[in-house]
């Protein structure tokens, strides 16, 4: 008898995803060794970003290792406990998400365990109750704890010890076979969850049962084709390979956004139309809608940007000095752990994707953009050209009589003077051009490239020093080569104090080796 509540499957972009319902990739394919570990009698961690299909894995994981039939598994979500500071409030929390777990687990030995979950010395409590529930089985417990890094302070700091209490005697007490923490943290920066000052959990830290820590990565490009290959085979709307080439560009492969653009490109931007080609330009237009749509995944992770630690780490990003940060520094780590950030091979330190990159920017410049004169929009592009030389020395002018105020308005001092531009850019062009972003790519610069009308106009950001000057225009050559353009503009701004606006403001023409002209433009 068919389901009369049967839907068609659809790219998810809200929670885990459902066999049933949803396109996916084989979850546990994604990562083999978790469990492999697992099954092993390991402790141990998976860390990703946001979004990026942890529990997805784990659910399924816990399926397959369940209908293997050698071990019981458990998916339990500590989600619940986030923001609960108080020990015995916050381990009570823990014993309540964990007897959930049994009561919604598929196996009837899971949901009939008879565990006491009392709370009388919270220092004991899960370790006990966690004894009881494998003393019950008839088979080794295998759990995992998604969401383990909503824990904080002393519930983070019992918890971990009472794993580790039970780990160490399980060879004579029952405890769970295998253990694994999942989350956006790697267990050994967990212990700046516990306190501002970083402080360590001590010597009787659970840092040393961890047998290894996994990192769930982003999809691949022939994991992009394979997954959108399935609604092909679902409906027959086909996907141009360079379709498939700008998802990867615009995306980095990062899952919630692989599927965020084809459900823009297949059931929005086309109007649904399933007999249309999802084309490179389809996905372009998806990638776009995504940025000024700004959905909960990506307002959640912008929402950080307020956060004292990741301004730390994303102003000098933004102004072109990513080079400067320490990768080893537990704020660079969060923002990495958050997937705000990526650090490449080429570019370093960087947002992780082009649309993360777009949309930080334009959240950080939107006051900016929408406060600046509205009769400056169009007013250098005829259809044609950009007059980028006029545009500028307008800027130079706006910068000389504003340059103060404006810059007060942004926590993110450091980067103001791109973040500004960039927003007077945005208001010119007004959805006219497109513009492109790269920040630390090289040394201290950010490269902008204003496309309009079939013609790029390649722009080098840098903050004064004794060699911006020389640096800026060979990167801006090497980037002109890049954009296809034989004009670029090197602009520098001069936050010191010693010179006056006459001296700031400047504006010279240089032949660069290669032929090319480059206009470099004083701030």
């Amino acid at each position: 008898m068919s389901d009369p509540y049967a839907i068609p499957k659809h790219f998810n972009i809200a929670g885990p995803c459902v066999p049933k319902y949803h396109y996916m990739l084989d979850a546990p394919a994604r990562l083999p060794e978790a469990r492999k570990l697992a099954e092993n009698m390991n402790y141990f961690v998976i860390h990703a970003a946001r979004q990026s299909g942890k529990t997805t894995l784990l659910r399924a994981l816990t399926r397959e290792i369940n209908a293997a039939g050698k071990f019981y598994a458990l998916y339990c979500s500590l989600e619940t406990v986030q923001g609960i500071e108080a020990l015995e409030d916050g381990i009570r929390a823990v014993l309540y998400a964990v007897k959930r777990a049994l009561s919604r687990s598929p196996e009837e030995a899971l949901r009939n365990v008879p565990a006491s979950f009392s709370t009388e010395g919270p220092s004991i409590a899960v370790g006990q109750a966690l004894t009881d529930v494998c003393a019950a089985l008839k088979k080794p417990l295998i759990i995992f704890f998604d969401e383990a890094d909503c824990l904080s302070g002393q519930v983070l700091i019992s918890f971990l010890r009472q794993l580790r209490d039970g780990y160490v005697v399980r060879d004579e007490s029952p405890f769970p076979w295998s253990v694994s923490l999942i989350g956006m943290r790697d267990i050994r920066d967990f212990k700046a969850q516990v306190r501002p000052d970083r402080d360590t959990l001590g010597s009787a830290s659970p840092f040393n049962i961890v047998t290894k820590a996994l990192t769930l990565r982003n999809f691949t490009p022939e994991q992009i084709a394979a997954l959108y290959r399935q609604h092909t085979e679902a409906v027959g709307q086909h996907f141009e390979e360079r379709a498939v080439e700008r998802a990867f560009y615009w995306s980095e492969g990062q899952p919630w956004l692989v599927n965020a653009l084809a459900r823009q490109a297949v059931d929005e931007d086309p109007a649904g139309d399933h007999s249309i080609t999802v084309t490179a330009d389809h996905m372009d237009a998806a990638a776009e809608a995504l940025i000024l749509r700004r959905d909960t995944h990506i307002d959640s992770l912008l929402e950080r940007l307020k956060e004292p630690r990741v301004r730390r780490v994303m102003e000098p990003v933004l102004a072109g000095l990513g080079n400067d940060v320490s990768l080893l520094a537990d704020d660079t780590k969060f923002c990495l752990d958050l997937g705000l950030l990526k650090n490449d091979p080429e570019s370093g330190l960087c947002p992780a994707n082009p649309i993360y990159r777009d949309v930080i920017v334009r959240t950080l410049n939107y006051d900016t953009q929408y406060a600046l004169p509205r009769s400056l929009a169009h007013r250098w592009m005829n259809g044609k050209n950009i007059d980028m030389c006029a545009l500028l020395k307008e800027f130079q002018q706006f910068w000389r009589e504003n340059a103060e105020m404006w810059t007060a308005r942004y926590d993110y001092k450091e980067a103001a003077p791109h973040l500004i531009l960039q927003a007077f850019l945005q208001r010119v062009t007004n959805g006219g051009a497109q513009i492109i972003r790269e920040f630390a790519l090289g040394t201290h610069r950010v490269d902008v490239c204003v496309r309009y009308a079939g013609k790029a106009y390649p722009l080098e950001l840098k903050l004064a020093s004794s060699k911006a000057r020389i640096q800026g225009l060979e990167q801006l050559e090497s980037y002109m080569t890049a954009c296809g353009a034989s004009e670029g503009w090197l602009v520098i701004f001069d936050r010191g104090r010693s010179k006056g606006w006459d001296e700031k403001i400047s504006w010279a023409d240089e032949k660069l080796p290669g032929g090319g002209t480059a206009h470099i433009v004083g701030c």
